[in-house]
């Protein structure tokens, strides 16, 4: 068909647009290449990083990409930026990448290349930390099996076989990097290593050779000319030109500060939360305290903070160090799923905010303390001949509010809390003051996952007598090489009748472990199981047992939980059962650790079989399931994925420990029968990320250890943070986002700056109903709110006429806007507001 323009000049203007923008968005992508690629050059100063000629404060984010899947990390980069980061901090995790020795992988979860170039595409900077050891509650630490066994060799230390492994591994990495021109001096992101990790809190063991060796790692990646500088983390005497840098929750206090002048105040970690180990109860670290600590640290000449962890993930198949739970840091600002986990996510957003408004005078002021108080302190900057100026007002106080006069104007300093003035005269933040909303996680019984499971079974044959001249039981790590969590153990005794002489004696076995977890059988019945702790890994199982006369066959199944991570002479730990004697014979005990022969062998058939696999299970004879079943039993069911594209977890209910596995993907280890103080386990969901999903039939194989387990209460969920919540005081300071920096002077963005509540759902939802309101002194927490003595009874209706129905509302935290009768029931109630609303999807006509 003919287009005459005069017939249609709109549809032509139509196309002239179109065009102009695609040849903008040409330009723009040009011109971003042209930004992306250009050399920068990164300095430090005893103020800051310097890229290319300019200070920058640094927010930085330690976020693992084999810890998620490369469909997942697109988001969770995009959420760090949103939420103020522009660096990413990630190990590099060498048993990943060279499993075996001399064969490297850098493809799927390990295509550490592919995780830069996201970072880099986000416009975000990268910092580098290579290790060789890396901790990081990952299985040995981040060391391949295979090095344990080169002769003559000890990690970590001045040993010529451990450096000439490592400066290879290393080699490879760097390499690879900048064939791909990931360094900020090619272009890239990478701005800033790592070499070795906390080494101080190994180094006294090694003496001479510990300080050679740290000597040695410096030498090795400043020898490579890279153009960017190193950090060794924990380590305050970091030979030069490597920077010393802190970890911990407090660097602001604890931190003695960079070795040399020329150098800057760099934090490397601060620690989120507490990692979780199987048998602990919950453990969290408020938002307001993370924020106290990262205001006090840049208060105090420090210009780069990284979060450890900012997204922690999971810990898939069976990475995780020892007892360590699959679940990794999920009360980070991103939860295990990707989800913001707020107020920690929006309350350090503004935090980075606040703190940006007081960049010139943080990196260009001079600085000046005061201690007006006993409790109370001021740190501002500011720069000479301007009006350049930014102040930090603290209240060290863990009790009570603080006044202090500053500059002729006074403050209220709330407890324990930092006030951020980046003009030395209106407060945009104070780290106590939560303006930020709040959620509560949900895990939604999935609908079309849990139909009609029809499990089948395979279980494992117990070896009651294993070809073996062993003397005593190998050492556990050494057995299973981390090709499997399991080593059998058996061996025969005799008892005559002498033994056996007094009627109904009833002896005792002892089986003294190193960990981590042990089943025995006598004479093919089982007789239990028994466990150690992260903390406590040594252990006795001790049953009373009845010996028959002649051959007796004792069998054990020792278990690990992945590698130790950290501590010295790591080449040296040892694990299983150490000692093994029956008690009460007529003979004295019987000493079975030196006194029989033991045999050996690795794993479980059904992990030769790959019967985790669709294809391996056909290689086995599966059974119907049908009452009880014995303990070392696989399982296998099909289900179909979860509903929408919210995140999916699996709850084991029911079941007690083992390892997950759907559609061939090693969803992590699980243990429920080990219960915390609280007497729960520490762990009931496991991620299923959808990556690993199929629409329908997906192929779940659970293989369990413990025997009389209840699968059929194994359901599906799926997973959001629907519930959003604001509980906000009416003295708070409004948020920082009313605040800008213009013409070297903090303006406010609007005339009346005012404190306002804001709720926002996510993605395409909207807030359906609001399940909690009141204007008062409400108690509680998101989820759980309760009303006080002092309540505003039009408090729900007003909140439902600024948010239902909306993706995202902002309504005034004030009397006038609660309180519309003008009558206050409770004039001396310092007033807070606390709002709960359900968001969801709009309902289809």
């Amino acid at each position: 068909m003919k287009i005459h323009s005069s017939d249609h000049p709109w549809l032509l203007l139509a196309i002239l647009v179109i065009l102009l923008s695609f040849s903008g968005a040409l330009s723009s992508d040009e011109d971003e290449k042209k930004t992306s690629h250009k050399k920068k050059e990164v300095t430090y100063d005893g103020t800051s990083l310097i890229i290319n000629g300019n200070r920058e404060l640094i927010y930085s984010g330690s976020i693992h990409y084999p810890r998620s899947t490369p469909e997942m990390w697109p988001s969770i980069i995009k959420k760090a930026k949103h939420g103020g980061l522009n660096t990413i901090q990630t190990y590099v995790f060498w048993n990943l990448h060279e499993p075996e020795q001399g064969k490297f992988n850098f493809s799927g979860r390990t295509d550490l290349v592919k995780f830069i170039k996201l970072i880099e595409k986000n416009g975000m900077y990268v910092t580098l930390r290579l290790g060789p050891f890396i901790q990081a509650e990952w299985t040995h630490g981040g060391l391949p099996y295979w090095l344990r066994e080169i002769p003559g060799i000890f990690f970590r230390t001045d040993n010529e076989p451990f450096k000439k492994h490592t400066e290879k591994y290393v080699k490879v990495v760097l390499d690879l990097m900048k064939e791909n021109k990931l360094f900020a001096s090619q272009g890239g992101p990478i701005i800033l290593g790592q070499i070795e990790n906390e080494y101080s809190a190994v180094q006294r063991a090694y003496k001479e050779d510990g300080l050679n060796y740290i000597k040695w790692a410096s030498k090795l990646v400043h020898s490579m000319d890279l153009g960017i500088p190193w950090v060794m983390c924990k380590q305050n005497d970091a030979p030069d030109p490597m920077i010393n840098a802190c970890n911990g929750r407090h660097c602001g206090d604890t931190f003695p500060g960079p070795n040399k002048d020329n150098k800057p105040s760099l934090w490397t970690e601060n620690w989120t939360t507490q990692f979780r180990v199987f048998g602990d109860p919950p453990a969290k670290r408020s938002a307001e305290d993370i924020a106290y600590s990262v205001a006090r640290f840049f208060s105090k000449n420090g210009s780069h903070v990284n979060y450890y962890m900012y997204h922690g993930g999971t810990n898939f198949g069976r990475t995780s160090a020892h007892y360590v739970t699959t679940r990794y840091y999920d009360d980070a600002p991103l939860d295990e799923y990707g989800l913001e986990r707020e107020p920690t996510y929006g309350h350090l957003k503004h935090l980075h905010n606040a703190l940006n408004l007081c960049k010139k005078a943080l990196l260009w002021g001079q600085s000046r303390t005061e201690k007006p108080g006993k409790d109370t302190e001021i740190r501002h900057y500011e720069q000479p001949g301007t009006n350049v100026c930014a102040a930090f007002l603290a209240n060290n106080n863990t009790e009570s509010a603080e006044k202090i006069k500053f500059k002729g104007k006074e403050y209220v300093i709330p407890a324990r809390s930092i006030s951020i003035l980046p003009d030395c005269k209106n407060v945009v933040y104070n780290t106590a003051e939560i303006i930020s909303h709040h959620t509560a996680r949900n895990f939604m019984k999935s609908k079309k996952a849990n139909k009609n499971f029809n499990f089948k079974v395979f279980t494992e044959t117990v070896p009651s007598k294993l070809d073996g001249d062993n003397y005593v039981p190998v050492e556990l790590y050494g057995l299973t090489k981390d090709e499997s969590d399991y080593g059998w153990y058996t061996t025969s005794f005799k008892i005559d009748d002498n033994d056996l002489s007094k009627k109904k004696a009833k002896h005792t076995l002892r089986i003294a472990s190193l960990g981590h977890v042990l089943h025995v059988w006598l004479n093919g019945e089982y007789l239990g199981s028994g466990h150690g702790s992260h903390d406590e890994k040594s252990f006795v199982f001790q049953k009373k047992i009845t010996l028959k006369e002649g051959e007796n066959h004792l069998t054990m199944l020792g278990v690990i939980t992945g590698f130790p991570d950290s501590g010295s002479y790591l080449e040296h730990r040892y694990t299983g059962p150490r000692s093994i004697s029956i008690l009460g014979l007529s003979s004295g005990t019987l000493d079975l650790t030196e006194e029989s022969k033991w045999g050996n062998k690795l794993g479980m058939e059904g992990e030769k079989l790959d019967i985790h696999t669709k294809k391996g299970s056909k290689k086995v004879e599966w059974q119907k399931l049908s009452g009880k079943t014995p303990g070392l039993t696989w399982y296998q069911t099909y289900f179909n994925a979860p509903e929408s594209q919210s995140a999916a977890a699996i709850r084991m209910n029911g079941m007690g420990k083992g390892l997950i596995w759907v559609n061939g993907e090693g969803v992590g280890r699980y243990w429920m029968s080990f219960l915390s103080p609280l007497g729960n386990p520490t762990q009931i969901e496991y991620h299923i990320p959808r990556s690993f999903l199929k629409p329908k039939k997906n192929f779940l194989v659970i293989f369990e250890e413990e025997p009389n387990v209840k699968p059929e209460l194994i359901d599906f969920v799926i997973v959001n943070r629907d519930t959003v919540c604001s509980y906000i005081g009416e003295e708070y300071t409004p948020s920082v986002r009313h605040w800008t920096r213009k013409n070297n002077e903090v303006q406010a963005i609007t005339d009346d700056v005012f404190l306002t509540a804001s709720l926002k759902c996510s993605g395409t939802k909207k807030i359906a109903a609001v399940e909690f309101a009141s204007f008062g002194n409400p108690n509680g927490t998101c989820g759980n709110f309760t009303r006080g003595s002092c309540h505003a009874p039009e408090s729900k209706k007003v909140i439902e006429k600024y948010c239902l129905g909306k993706a995202q509302c902002e309504l005034p935290v004030n009397k006038g806007t609660f309180l519309q009768d003008k009558k206050d029931s409770c004039p001396k109630v310092a007033k807070k507001l606390a709002v709960q609303v359900k968001c969801g999807r709009p309902k289809k006509n």
